[in-house]
């Protein structure tokens, strides 16, 4: 078909337009802090993989059982995996159907199509191909109709749903299947898009200025910091809707008066933050084992797969890995969706706390089930969209990230420090345009021109 054709020529010379940014292959990815002088930084470099504290890697090796060496590897793995899938993203289109990363290292991308006449350009870019029938687009949109649906719906014995590009399906988790086929009945998904998986347990929230340190809500509940952040002059932290509404009270975990939330939404997301008083100065750091300090350099999102490492305050450090990304998940008080699910266990107390890969800002902990002795499962919402929601700027190491609201305009462009980009936002910068690979809160030092790990020339 001629639509067919065009297609695949433009892939190809988007391959051959950008391969001098990649490395060759993920197998070559390892050795991405050795860039030749003046060449362009990979995305190890920009994402400050090396940033990642002995605290971290440690965590790795302990609940993923990895050696140092692998730990690290798979952080650089994981940045360059993330760099390729956004490329072939933006460059097969409305055939991209999902991308993975496996194995100890993060050494395996999978980017999965819908159109076999992708495959050359997968395996150009160093990915496995895989062929499947759906799209992540009419995945997603699948997805979505049971989010509608489940407004109408009691879905306390269906509470787990997602996008599982691994399998090419939207998973319905539940503890009576016939919630689940009725859930999917009300959305009108088809059979040949849905799977129904069996789960016994229910989730439930972990009610019970360094992400993952214990706060105190109205002088009673426990919940832990997400990341600190800014909002203009005003300082404050992230943290999970549910530990408490504006208006609330906070304490810290020292028990001297903190400040007050500002905005929170639970059930629907779960998303809140607070501004703190002069007393507490935010930076850039989350709670790490034995009391270290983790470098927070940026808040791009890492794929299905990727290690992700989580801090709290009742069951502090704990790693595990990213299963999926587009989830919802219904809790006695309601459902949240979309956030993103993970094998990191927690607990209650450990809820509003952080979950980062690397050195990069993940999410903020929502809910889950299981405990950090016999295992569990763990959800987290997303802390850039909790960031664009309420107009904040992430603490962070690098840039200056001070302002938030201040973060300028390059003239005669439209790219801006502060604000947060989604795959496929395009923007201009210096004359040029330049099209957003992974999603993440842009800050000075992240131009366009600077990151070709986030952003593609167009």
């Amino acid at each position: 078909m001629p639509h067919r054709h065009r297609h695949h020529r433009a892939v190809g010379a988007a391959v051959a337009a950008t391969a001098a940014l990649l490395v060759a292959g993920l197998s070559g990815s390892a050795s991405a802090g050795t860039a030749p002088a003046g060449s362009a930084p990979t995305a190890a470099e920009t994402l400050r993989t090396d940033a990642a504290p002995p605290a971290l890697l440690k965590a790795m090796q302990r609940d993923l059982g990895l050696d140092r060496r692998q730990a690290e590897r798979r952080l650089v793995n994981e940045a360059e995996a993330g760099a390729t899938a956004g490329r072939l993203r933006a460059a097969l289109g409305g055939d991209f159907a999902g991308a993975w990363v496996r194995g100890a290292e993060s050494g395996t991308l999978t980017v999965a199509t819908t159109d076999a006449g992708d495959v050359a350009a997968i395996e150009a870019r160093g990915a496995e191909a895989k062929v499947v029938r759906h799209s992540l687009a009419d995945l997603d949109a699948a997805k979505a109709r049971l989010d509608t649906a489940a407004d109408g719906l009691n879905t306390a014995d269906a509470p787990v749903w997602y996008v599982d590009t691994r399998t090419n399906t939207v998973v319905v988790e539940a503890i009576r299947p016939a919630a689940a086929r009725s859930l999917l009945t009300a959305a009108g998904v088809d059979g040949s898009l849905a799977h129904v998986k069996n789960r016994t347990e229910r989730p439930r929230t972990f009610y019970d200025l360094r992400g993952g340190e214990a706060y105190y809500i109205n002088n009673s509940s426990r919940c832990s910091i997400g990341f600190p952040i800014t909002k203009g002059t005003q300082q404050g932290f992230a943290t999970a809707g549910h530990c408490g509404r504006a208006g609330s009270s906070t304490t810290g975990a020292n028990r001297v008066a903190q400040g007050t939330f500002q905005g929170s939404i639970f059930p629907g997301r779960d998303m809140a933050w607070v501004a703190t008083n002069s007393s507490w100065t935010a930076t850039p750091y989350v709670l790490g084992a034995g009391g270290q300090n983790v470098r927070v350099t940026g808040s791009t999102a890492s794929p299905v797969g990727a290690s992700v490492c989580r801090s709290g305050s009742t069951t502090g450090w704990h790693c595990g890995t990213v299963t999926q990304l587009n989830t919802s998940v219904t809790y006695q008080e309601g459902t949240i969706s979309p956030v993103t699910r993970t094998t990191v266990c927690a607990e209650p107390g450990d809820s509003g706390g952080s979950f980062i890969s690397g050195s990069q800002a993940q999410g903020v902990t929502s809910g889950g089930s299981g405990d950090c002795r016999t295992g569990g499962e763990t959800f987290f919402q997303p802390i850039n969209a909790l960031l664009q929601n309420y107009g904040l700027t992430l603490k962070t190491t690098g840039g200056d990230d001070g302002g938030g609201d201040d973060g300028g305009e390059e003239p005669g462009g439209t790219w801006a420090a502060g604000t947060v980009y989604q795959p496929g936002d395009t923007v201009t910068y210096g004359g040029a345009t330049f099209r957003c690979l992974q999603g993440h809160q842009a800050y000075a030092g992240w131009e366009p021109p600077n990151v070709p790990a986030l952003w593609q020339r167009v």
